[in-house]
C-alpha cells in the first residue's frame, strides 16, 4: 500500500520546480508529491448515484514541492503566474470560500480533510510550490489531483499515515467544502491507479479492480477548448439533486421509505432488481415532462420547506424544474454500459475494439441526449473524432465544455491525430494556439506518491 514510488516522478519537471521552490523561499524542498489527472472511460455522472466507474489515471498531474518549518504558517505558491500566492496560519480554522472557487481553496480543502481525520489541532508549518500539466477545468479532474496532492502533502508534513483507500475516501468527502457534491471518482483512480492497467472502481466499501485494456487500440483525449469549473457554476449539482430527487420518487412508488434512501443504485440494491427491470420501472413510474416543485412535494407527501432543506443543496435553491426521468434513465443504462465494457475486456473477444467503441458512442448520446451535460463543441468534436478513424468517441468528465476520449485502433492513430487537428484545431486561432496541450494520446499510470529529498 506504499506510495513511496520515485519512478513515476518526471525528471526534468522536479528540476525546473526545485529550482522555482529555491528562488521562492530560499531553502531547499524536502519532499515531493505528485497527484495524476484521469480520464474516465466510461461511467458518466453515476459515481454519485452509488455505481462503478471505469477510469485510468494519465501523465498529466500535479506536482508539490514542500519544506516544512516552524514558522506557524502554511505558505502556498504555483509555478503558473495567474495564481495568487497565499498564506494561512497553522492554528487558525481553515476558512474555504465555495462563492469564490479559488486554486488555493482546492488545496486547503486537502488540507481540512486530513486535520479533521486526525483532529490535528496545530499543523506543521510548511512551504509549498504547486505546478500542474493538467489543462484546468477541462474534464481531466485537475480540482480532484490538487485535493488529493494537498491531502497527501499534510499527510506527510505532519507524518500521519493511511492506506490509500482511507485518504481517497476522506478526500473525495472533503471536495464538498468547495461545494462540488462528487461521488468519489476522481480522489478514488488518483490514489488507487496503478500502470498499464485502467480500473473499475466500486464503492461501498471502495476498492478497484484491474481491468486490460486492449493491445489493438489507444484512448486519445481531445479538449474542446471551452472550460466548465465545476464549483463556479450549478450545472453539476443540478444533476446530482435530480438523481436524488428521482431515487425519492422510484423508492415512493415502490412504497419504500423514501427518506432512507439518496442514491439511484440504493433502490436497486433495496428492490433485488436488475438494472434491466430498473430501467423499465423508470418507464413506468416517472414521466418524461419535467416534475415542479408542487408536484414532487404533493407525491412525497413534504412540506415546500422541507424539499428546500433536505432534497436542494446551496446552489440549487432557484431550481423550478426537475427531469427526473431522463436523468435515471442515463444513470441506469450507463452503469449497465461500464458492467459491459469490462466484460468486453474481460473476455477478449475478437471484435473487442469494435464492442467498446459502440458503449463509448452510447454513453456520449445518453450523456447529451438525456443528461444533457454536453455542449455544441464537444458534440462537434465528438462527431469529427468518429470522422477522422475513433471507433468510439465521448465526452469525459463533468461536461459542458472539457474533454472528449476516442478509442482509436494503433495502426491509424498518426492519421487520426492530424485529421482531428486540422478539422478541429488549426481552423481556429484560439484553439489552434492550445492544441499542443489539447490532443494527446493517453496511457494508464500509477497513482499519487511521495517522494523524499536525499
Amino acid at each position: 500500500d506504499s506510495i513511496r514510488c520515485p519512478k513515476t516522478f518526471p525528471e526534468e519537471r522536479l528540476e525546473a520546480l526545485k529550482d522555482t521552490f529555491e528562488r521562492k523561499f530560499g531553502v531547499s524542498p524536502i519532499f515531493y508529491v505528485r497527484a495524476p489527472g484521469r480520464v474516465n472511460l466510461i461511467g458518466e455522472h453515476i459515481d454519485y448515484c452509488g455505481y462503478s466507474v471505469l477510469p485510468m489515471a494519465i501523465e498529466q498531474s500535479i506536482l508539490a514541492a514542500v519544506s516544512v518549518n516552524s514558522s506557524g504558517q502554511i505558505r502556498l505558491a504555483n509555478t503558473d503566474a495567474q495564481y495568487q500566492d497565499y498564506m494561512v496560519s497553522c492554528s487558525a480554522d481553515i476558512f474555504i470560500d465555495r462563492n469564490n472557487p479559488k486554486w488555493h481553496y482546492y488545496f486547503l480543502c486537502g488540507v481540512k480533510g486530513v486535520q479533521e481525520a486526525f483532529g490535528i489541532t496545530e499543523l506543521a508549518g510548511m512551504s509549498c510550490v504547486v505546478d500542474g500539466t493538467i489543462p484546468p477545468s477541462s474534464g481531466l479532474s485537475s480540482s480532484s489531483a490538487l485535493v488529493c496532492c494537498a491531502g497527501l502533502v499534510t499527510l506527510e508534513a505532519n507524518q500521519k499515515y493511511m492506506t490509500k483507500v482511507a485518504i481517497a475516501e476522506i478526500c473525495a468527502k472533503c471536495e464538498l467544502y468547495i461545494g462540488t457534491e462528487g461521488g468519489g471518482m476522481d480522489q478514488s483512480i488518483c490514489f488507487l491507479a496503478e500502470a498499464g492497467t485502467a480500473k473499475l472502481i466500486e464503492f461501498q466499501p471502495l476498492r478497484a479492480l484491474d481491468v486490460k485494456l486492449p493491445n489493438g487500440a489507444v484512448f486519445v483525449i481531445s479538449n474542446c477548448c471551452l472550460e466548465m469549473n465545476k464549483a463556479a457554476s450549478s450545472y453539476f449539482n443540478i444533476r446530482v439533486v435530480e438523481c436524488r430527487i428521482a431515487t425519492k420518487m422510484l423508492a415512493k412508488a415502490r412504497g419504500l421509505d423514501f427518506s432512507r434512501f439518496l442514491k439511484l443504485a440504493q433502490v436497486q440494491t433495496e428492490l433485488k432488481a436488475s438494472l434491466k427491470e430498473m430501467l423499465l420501472l423508470v418507464e413506468e413510474m416517472l414521466h418524461v415532462e419535467p416534475y415542479s416543485r408542487e408536484e414532487i412535494c404533493k407525491v412525497l407527501g413534504i412540506t415546500m420547506e422541507q424539499f428546500s432543506a433536505d432534497l436542494l443543496s446551496d446552489n440549487t435553491q432557484h431550481l423550478t424544474q426537475f427531469k427526473l426521468h431522463q436523468r435515471a434513465k442515463h444513470v441506469y443504462g450507463e452503469a449497465a454500459r461500464v458492467l459491459h465494457f469490462k466484460s468486453v475486456c474481460d473476455s477478449e473477444p475478437a471484435d473487442s475494439i469494435q464492442l467498446l467503441g459502440e458503449l463509448m458512442n452510447q454513453s456520449h448520446i445518453s450523456c447529451r441526449d438525456l443528461y444533457e451535460c454536453s455542449c455544441p463543441q464537444l458534440d462537434q468534436l465528438v462527431e469529427i473524432c468518429l470522422k477522422s478513424g475513433a471507433v468510439g468517441s465521448r465526452l469525459t468528465g463533468a461536461g459542458w465544455g472539457g474533454c472528449a476520449v476516442s478509442m482509436v485502433p494503433r495502426e491509424r492513430v498518426e492519421y487520426f491525430l492530424q485529421a482531428v487537428r486540422d478539422a478541429y484545431y488549426l481552423c481556429d486561432p484560439l484553439r489552434a494556439a492550445m492544441e499542443k496541450q489539447s490532443l494527446f494520446v493517453s496511457k494508464p499510470v500509477g497513482g499519487a506518491a511521495v517522494l523524499l529529498e536525499h
